[in-house]
């Protein structure tokens, strides 16, 4: 997919964002978020898949479903949801891990339990 397109989606991702945690708040699920982003991604004319499974490779063998994305943006696009007290390193990691297992080359790192949502909001980049 062509750059400015992953960087348009990756704005309306944002903007898809901060209007949930907007009408949510912090303080719910994780779960509710997803469904809460994924419905509004949805709205904006975005195809979105929820908890797409990832196979894991070792040694050129599948070990099977080993990981979970919590969404799938227009089938390029990774988004993880998180509930912290901040994003951690390895929640950066994770992205990166999931990037690679899955080819892709753009996602973001959200996380819904912070006061204003761009303090939550990572975007992380992989072959970019």
């Amino acid at each position: 997919m062509e750059r400015n397109r992953l960087n348009e989606i990756g704005a309306i991702i944002l903007d898809a964002a901060i209007t949930v945690h907007r009408e949510l708040g912090p303080g719910l699920l994780e779960s509710a978020y997803q469904l809460a982003l994924k419905r509004e991604l949805e709205l904006r004319g975005l195809k979105v898949r929820a908890k797409v499974p990832v196979e894991l490779m070792y040694k050129g063998i599948s070990l099977g479903k080993a990981y979970e994305i919590d969404l799938l943006v227009e089938e390029e696009v990774i988004v993880e949801n998180k509930l912290t007290d901040g994003i951690a390193p390895i929640f950066t990691f994770q992205v990166i891990t999931y990037l690679k297992l899955y080819n892709k080359n753009l996602g973001y790192l959200i996380n819904f339990n912070v006061c204003l949502l761009k303090k939550g909001f990572k975007r992380i980049v992989h072959n970019f």
